[in-house]
This record gives structure tokens, C-alpha cells and sequence, in this order.
């Protein structure tokens, strides 16, 4: 059973940055997949940006693309996802979630795939 974490949350002025990151409770790199999700108020939840086991790839939503950053550290066992230039439509909880590899892998954004979630993590954008 993997735990995960996130951490580094908050608010911020529209514009600013914000380092989200997700601490598993075993190693993860080889052989899950991971990803940010979030769930805005009144909206479901939304794969934010994935990445597959073994730095196999990462993926991005679109309204992320270009200021978001997914990266699997495997000395620290952390996932961790820099956003940049963020925006009012960013605030949300934002989630970390873990899946074993499969083979064919499933899509990155489908959050029913995913076996293993943290409690998340709330991130406020201030215009």
C-alpha cells in the first residue's frame, strides 16, 4: 500500500509560482506511473500532468502546457510538479496520485486508474 503526501501549497498572486510535491512512502520510480491531479470548487476532478514509471514520458493538460513541469526524483522519492505564470482558473486541491505500471499503459488523465492517492494539497491564486 503506498502512502503519498503533498506538500507545498498555498497562495499566491496571479503570475507567481508554486512547487508542489508528493512524498511516497516507497520507491515509486521503476514501477508506477504518477500524477497531479485537482478538483476546482463545483468542477470534477482533472488530470493535471502524468508521468509514466521509469521516466517512461510525461503529459500535460492542456491549460498547463508550458507552465507546468512534472518531474520523478528517485533519490528522494518525490514527485513533484513546478507551476509557473499560474492563474486565478489554477486555485484548487491538488492531488498526487499513484498507479502500478501495466503494459499497455493506461492513459495518463484517467483518475480511475489510479490506486493510490494523497490527501492533497490546497493551492489559492489571488488576481
Amino acid at each position: 500500500q503506498v502512502q503519498l503526501v503533498e506538500s507545498g501549497g498555498g497562495s499566491v498572486q496571479s503570475g507567481g509560482s508554486l512547487r508542489l510535491s508528493c512524498a511516497a512512502s516507497e520507491d515509486t520510480y521503476a514501477n508506477y506511473d504518477m500524477a497531479w491531479f485537482r478538483q476546482r470548487p463545483g468542477k470534477d476532478r482533472e488530470g493535471v500532468a502524468g508521468i509514466y514509471a521509469g521516466a517512461g514520458g510525461t503529459n500535460y493538460a492542456d491549460s498547463v502546457k508550458g507552465r507546468a513541469t512534472i518531474s520523478h526524483d528517485s533519490v528522494k522519492n518525490t514527485l513533484d510538479l513546478q507551476m509557473n505564470s499560474l492563474k486565478p482558473e489554477d486555485a484548487a486541491m491538488y492531488y498526487c496520485a499513484a498507479r502500478k505500471k501495466v503494459s499497455p499503459r493506461f492513459v495518463w488523465w484517467a483518475g480511475s486508474t489510479y490506486d493510490y492517492w494523497g490527501q492533497g494539497t490546497q493551492v489559492t491564486v489571488s488576481s
